[in-house]
């Protein structure tokens, strides 16, 4: 009787794992793959940074601004829209606060709610994190009417180039003039200081609580 022909033994993945002296599931592979993708996700999230993150349309501050526009800077500084962060902090505004129902002796400077009115670019890149932070992004700074700076300030709106067209600054994106779409993100009847009935008067408000308009030494 001839011999029986020899076949190679074929060992699944269950019984190598068995002679190793343990055995793998078969599920292990695909939720173990889920499992390095997600913390390959975490990683890269929390390296980036929300605040370190540069990026076109990165806020500038108003310091950026104040190199071509030092007497826009020094009227708005002045304005209570540059003061507005102020307004969070205990003690300020009591009256107001008072008829409103706010607590007047509570701080208001960490609170998500009033932040995103009082600070700029609050939640985006290198806008307001904290007074300790970013002190100067506290406060309706110049970009919160004009757009983030990173975009234009510095390349198409350059102090060496100081002839650049306006309308080519508006695609890089400078909002200008301001319009009443973005006051009206802050002045509304969500503010706890007016009510239902709050009427919004654009050009009015423009005239009184921004900064002044000087005429420009350069046609744009």
């Amino acid at each position: 009787m001839a011999d029986e022909e020899k076949k190679p033994v074929d060992f699944s993945e269950e019984e190598k794992d068995e002679e190793a002296g343990f055995t793998l599931p078969r599920c292990a592979l695909p939720i173990t793959g889920l499992l390095v993708l997600m913390l390959a996700g975490a990683i890269i999230y929390f390296s980036m940074g929300k605040y370190e993150h540069i990026s076109q349309g990165t806020f500038v501050g108003p310091g950026k601004c104040k190199e071509c526009h030092p007497q826009q800077y020094a009227s708005w500084k002045k304005t209570r829209m540059a003061n507005s962060f102020n307004v969070l902090r205990p003690g300020e505004k009591s009256k107001e606060k008072r008829l409103a129902g706010l607590d007047t002796e509570k701080d208001y400077t960490l609170d998500t709610s009033c932040l995103p009115c009082h600070t700029t670019g609050y939640g985006m890149v290198g806008g307001f994190v904290s007074i300790e932070e970013t002190p100067e992004m506290a406060g309706v700074t110049c970009e919160s009417c004009h757009g983030h700076g990173g975009s234009y300030a510095t390349t198409v709106m350059d102090p060496k180039t100081p002839n650049f067209e306006t309308a080519t600054a508006r695609k890089a994106g400078l909002v200008y003039p301001p319009t009443e779409v973005i006051c009206r993100e802050c002045h509304n009847s969500r503010s706890p200081f007016v009510g239902m009935n709050y009427k919004f008067h654009f050009d009015e408000r423009v005239r009184l609580g921004t900064h002044e308009h000087y005429h420009l030494k350069y046609q744009h």
